[in-house]
């Protein structure tokens, strides 16, 4: 029941939607990844932790254990919220498509049979 046409189509229209996206994705990755190790400098933080802190802010999840405490460290953090917000937009935009596009391949199905 998991792969039914249905299942199998949004995949398949997923993965082409990340792989037309993916130069896009990448370079808004590599910026969260690159503000977030400037800021990690900043506050002295281990490259894992800055990596880490970086994504968190970035998906807005914001767990707090680390945070900024310099003014442009927070100026950057806003940055990345931005680049993220853009980053989510898109993969939740590919995920409508393929799903738009599953959905209507599936009733076009159903009317012919």
């Amino acid at each position: 029941m998991l792969f039914t046409g249905l299942t199998t189509r949004f995949l398949k229209e997923f993965l082409y939607g990340l792989w037309l996206t993916f130069p896009l994705l990448l370079s808004l990755g590599v910026t969260v990844t690159m503000l977030g190790q400037a800021v990690g400098r900043l506050e002295g933080w281990s490259s894992f932790e800055s990596f880490y802190w970086s994504f968190i802010t970035a998906t807005t999840v914001g767990y707090g254990d680390v945070r900024p405490t310099k003014r442009v460290s927070r100026i950057l953090a806003i940055a990345i919220a931005l680049v993220g917000f853009t980053l989510t937009g898109i993969l939740v935009a590919v995920a409508v498509h393929a799903a738009t596009i599953a959905l209507a391949a599936h009733d076009a199905a159903i009317k012919a049979s």
